[in-house]
């Protein structure tokens, strides 16, 4: 009996000692579901608390909670740069599929065909850091985040809402293609992807601007361009280091060779077709997101005074045109500073009865000829300024007819005479014909600075100025390519497409500056030759 009271009087403490350990165990699962469960909330968390120090208080941030298959999960994105047309489609599916308890969106498979079924099977992506969910939603993505899954979906739904494609506005043509670059950078891309149906045609992408992260792609022919050359480009493009980047000419600044000089050394356009005709000459081209205009490079000199339209025109027409933009680069530079200088300086080489006209028309100005000039050269280009600004109705009427009625009424009042009148209006006409705004921009400063030169020295300053022009040119490279190639150094073949436009079916190789890969771009000359030619060949 003892035995046994000593048996029985154990069995409460071997119960505590049961029910202690069952506690133990109880408690012991709960911490580890809890932990699982703090775990499987974390990536939801983190990521909430992530975007939120991230992007702070701005108003287009949207975060929406989600459930799929009784997983709970978060939506991410930003209001203002995202389809909206999209996004609606895809909260509606959303809204089907929360409950559906088919998907396992516990593993990546799962996912996968949650996403497929979701969002059409295309534009989703997974990503593992926040860093990179933060760079995506500013890209104009979806981002979801599931407390089962450890990593980040994101889904590209950039707002295409933007300008459409129009006809170029600053380099206008009568024959050719209407279409013009856009803001888009991905459009750009296409605009030109459909017309150089090539697989080597190459587009590499570069985020440049530490805080606007801009997006920068550089384009060329794998197969033609000059491979020094994009090496360079892409190292010039890598080595940017700035904290914003909007347009095309913060980077033309910053990749060009020489920023003290006003001749441009890289080519600007909007226009597509001229960035596909220079991609296939071994030239590279850079698209910015944000800007219609484009940048090409290497640019020599005679680039500005070819238009994309000279190879639509017959070439007997285009060599005309061609040589009349020299000529007209040549009056905007050099007449009123020969003006100035003549009358100054050098009368005696005006003919009497002209010299006698024009002294009589200056009898009454009060001011000597480098000042009336210049007054007159100010004028213009403060209207033609505020012609850029106004309206467009109004703008070229205030730029040029403005001028020609200020310039006769200054006349008649006797501060200007009438030969000041008539060689600005044929300057400023002139500078019109410039097929890039950036050489006309050049030119005026140039005028500007000899005009002062010619009223010290009269024609001998105005040569001294040319002089020192010319050399500066000659001391200028795009890339390392001279400036002034293919006039300095000469090449006899590439004299073809300089001054004049030969023949289509006589332009058969490409510039020999670049050094391509591929000199010729027409083989078997003989089948290019029209049948003319070919008659004459014969006999």
């Amino acid at each position: 009996m003892k035995r046994g009271e000593r048996l029985t009087s154990e069995k409460p403490l071997v119960r505590i000692r049961r029910k202690r350990k069952e506690s133990k165990k109880s408690s012991t699962a709960e911490e580890i579901l809890e932990m699982k469960q703090d775990e499987e909330n974390r990536s939801v968390y983190e990521l909430k608390e992530s975007i939120q120090s991230s992007f702070g208080q701005t108003a287009d941030l949207i975060m929406e909670s989600l459930k799929i298959a009784e997983t709970d999960g978060m939506l991410f994105y930003l209001s203002t740069v995202i389809d909206n047309n999209q996004l609606q489609q895809t909260l509606m599916n959303k809204q089907t599929y929360q409950s559906n308890s088919s998907f396992d969106l516990k593993s990546k498979e799962g996912i996968k065909e949650f996403c497929e079924q979701l969002f059409g099977g295309s534009g989703f992506k997974f990503v593992y850091t926040l860093e990179e969910v933060s760079k995506e939603i500013l890209n104009g993505s979806l981002a979801i985040a599931f407390k089962t899954f450890p990593s980040y979906i994101t889904i590209a739904m950039p707002n295409s809402n933007l300008r459409q494609v129009s006809e170029p506005t600053s380099q206008t043509v009568i024959r050719g293609p209407k279409d013009s670059f856009v803001e888009l950078a991905s459009i750009n891309m296409a605009l030109v992807r459909r017309r150089i149906r090539n697989p080597n045609l190459r587009f590499e992408e570069f985020i440049i601007g530490n805080e606007t992260q801009t997006k920068v792609f550089l384009g060329y022919m794998n197969s033609i361009a000059n491979e020094k050359i994009v090496e360079e480009v892409r190292k010039r493009l890598n080595s940017i280091n700035v904290s914003a980047i909007f347009e095309s000419g913060n980077i033309e600044e910053l990749i060009v060779d020489k920023t003290f000089t006003v001749f441009p050394l890289a080519f600007n356009t909007e226009r597509p077709d001229t960035v596909a005709g220079q991609l296939m000459e071994g030239k590279i081209c850079i698209i910015i997101d944000g800007t219609p205009f484009a940048l090409l490079v290497p640019a020599v000199f005679t680039d500005f005074f070819i238009s994309s339209e000279d190879y639509y025109h017959h070439y007997s027409i285009s060599s005309f045109l061609r040589l009349l933009r020299y000529v007209s680069f040549m009056i905007v530079l050099i007449v009123p500073s020969a003006y100035v200088g003549i009358l100054t300086y050098h009368q005696e080489l005006v003919p009497t009865h002209l010299l006698i006209n024009i002294m009589a028309q200056r009898e009454g100005v009060p001011f000597p000829a480098v000042v009336e000039v210049l007054i007159m050269e100010l004028t213009f280009e403060i209207l033609r300024e505020a012609g850029i600004r106004m309206p467009r109705a109004v703008g070229q009427t205030v730029s040029i007819v403005g001028a020609l009625v200020i310039g006769q009424a200054a006349a008649e009042a006797g501060i200007i005479s009438n030969i000041m009148v008539i060689i600005v209006a044929i300057t400023a006409t002139a500078n019109f014909v410039a097929p890039v705004y950036s050489l006309s921009a050049a030119t005026r400063i140039l005028r500007l600075i000899l005009i002062p030169i010619a009223g010290f020295l009269g024609l001998y300053g105005v040569l001294l100025g040319l002089v020192v022009m010319v050399a500066h040119l000659a001391s200028l490279r795009s890339f390392g390519v001279p400036y002034l190639a293919p006039i300095a150094p000469f090449n006899s073949e590439d004299q073809r497409d300089v001054f004049i436009r030969f023949p289509y079916w006589g332009m058969t190789r490409r510039p020999s500056y670049l050094r391509t890969a591929q000199p010729v771009k027409q083989k078997n000359k003989g089948s290019n030759t029209p049948p003319d030619m070919q008659r004459r060949n014969d006999g």
